[in-house]
Parts: C-alpha cells; structure tokens; sequence
C-alpha cells in the first residue's frame, strides 16, 4: 500500500511541476526565490549553492535550491 502511495504522490509532483529532481535555470531560480542572478551566482562561486555546467550554462536541482534557501 505504501509503494502505492509513494508512486501516486511522485506522479502528483510530476503533475504540479514540483519534482525535485528537475533541473531550472539560473532565470527560473531568480524568479523562484526572487533574488538577483548575481547573488545567484556569487552563492555558486562561494560554494554554497550547488549548479550544474556541464551544458554550457548553470542548471540547478529544485532540491537544492529548497535546501539552500532553507539553509
């Protein structure tokens, strides 16, 4: 029943937009936690904030950005 239950709500933050695993980009984290870029990406550079470069441009974990700003 529990595996039900862990799988529906999985789905359901899939629904909403709200799956942690997703990645967003330094715009959408602006928005999100209505900070500066620049403030984004001094919390980077300092370490701080964990982001992703692999594609050429910063991408953040929602998970990360919710543990950062809950910090």
């Amino acid at each position: 029943m529990q595996l039900i239950l862990n799988k529906l709500n999985e789905i359901l933050s899939y629904v909403k937009g709200t799956n942690p695993s997703k990645y967003i980009d330094i715009s959408e984290v602006s928005e999100f936690c209505n900070i500066s870029k620049s403030t984004i990406r001094r919390n980077v550079q300092a370490g701080t904030l964990k982001a992703s470069s692999t594609t050429g441009k910063l991408l953040f974990k929602v998970s990360e950005v919710e543990r950062w700003l809950n910090g």
